[in-house]
C-alpha cells in the first residue's frame, strides 16, 4: 500500500494560520485541532494498521512565510511484519519558509518483532525558521524481541546542511548497536531537535541531561538532545525536560 498525507499551512492576514490543503489516504487521517497562539494545529490519525511489511507511507508538510504549525499523531505507530517480508517505508518531508515554524511531535514508533521499517525525515528550512522535532523510537513491545528498524534524519537551513545522521538496530543492523558504544541495553531512544535563530546570540551549552541523555550544539542555531531510557514513558519524561529547557 502506498498513501500519503499532504499539509499545506499558510498566514492567514489576522495573525493565525490557515490549512487550505488538509489531505489524507489510507491509514494516514488529518484531523485539524486547536492549536496555541498563531498556531494551527494537526493530529495525524491512523485509519487503519500500518506500517505492514511493503508499505510506503509519507508525510508530507509545506509551511509558508509567516505560518506556524504543530504537527502530532494521536497513538503510537507500530511497524509490523508483512506476508512477504519486505521491508516498510515511512518517509516525512517538512517545508518551512521565511519566518515559519513548525512543532513536529509525534508518538513514538515502536519495532514490532518480525518487522523491517526505513524511516527517512527530510527538513528544509529557511533560515528564519523555528522547528521543534521529537523522534522516540521503542525497540519491541513489552518483553518482546525488536524487528530491523533504519531511521535517517536530514536537516538543510538555506540550503546548508545542518544535521545527517542514521541509526539502525535490531536483528540485521550493524554489530554493536546494542552494546556498551549502542544503547547498551536500553529498549527506547529518542532526540529532540530545535532550530531556533536565537540561539545565534544565546548557543546552548554542550553537556548531559541525566545519565543516558547528551546535549549537543550544533554548528548553526540549533540544539540537539539525543536520549535513551528503558521504556517510553523515562524517555518522554527527558525529552519534556529538554523541550522545557531549549524549546519556545
Amino acid at each position: 500500500m502506498r498513501a500519503t498525507a499532504r499539509i499545506r499551512a499558510t498566514a492567514d492576514g489576522r495573525g493565525g494560520t490557515a490549512l487550505p490543503l488538509l489531505a489524507g489516504e489510507g491509514p494516514l487521517a488529518l484531523r485539524r485541532t486547536r492549536g496555541v497562539g498563531a498556531e494551527a494545529g494537526v493530529m495525524l490519525v491512523g485509519a487503519m494498521s500500518a506500517p505492514l511489511g511493503g508499505d510506503h507511507l509519507t508525510v508530507e508538510a509545506a509551511v509558508g512565510p509567516g505560518a506556524h504549525l504543530a504537527l502530532g499523531s494521536a497513538a503510537a505507530t507500530l511497524a509490523l511484519p508483512g506476508r512477504g517480508g519486505e521491508p516498510a517505508r515511512y518517509d516525512v518531508r517538512l517545508t518551512l519558509e521565511e519566518g515559519a515554524s513548525v512543532r513536529w511531535q509525534p508518538e513514538p514508533l515502536v519495532s514490532v518483532r518480525g518487522s523491517e521499517l526505513r524511516v527517512r525525515t527530510t527538513v528544509r528550512l529557511d533560515p528564519t525558521a523555528r522547528l521543534l522535532l521529537r523522534e522516540e523510537q521503542v525497540l519491541g513491545r513489552w518483553g518482546e524481541a525488536p524487528g530491523l528498524l533504519r531511521s535517517r534524519l536530514t536537516v538543510t537551513r538555506g540550503g546548508q546542511p545542518l544535521l545527517d545522521q542514521d541509526l539502525a538496530c535490531g536483528p540485521g543492523a550493524p554489530g554493536g548497536w546494542d552494546g556498551p558504544a549502542g544503547l547498551a541495553g536500553h529498549r527506547a531512544v529518542g532526540q529532540l531537535l530545535v532550530v531556533d535563530p536565537e540561539f545565534t546570540e544565546r548557543p546552548a551549552a554542550a553537556g548531559m541531561l541525566g545519565e543516558f541523555a547528551t546535549v549537543t550544539p550544533l554548528a548553526g542555531p540549533a540544539v540537539l538532545v539525543t536520549a535513551l531510557a528503558p521504556d517510553a514513558l523515562a524517555l518522554r519524561a527527558l525529552l519534556d525536560a529538554a523541550r522545557e529547557a531549549y524549546a519556545w
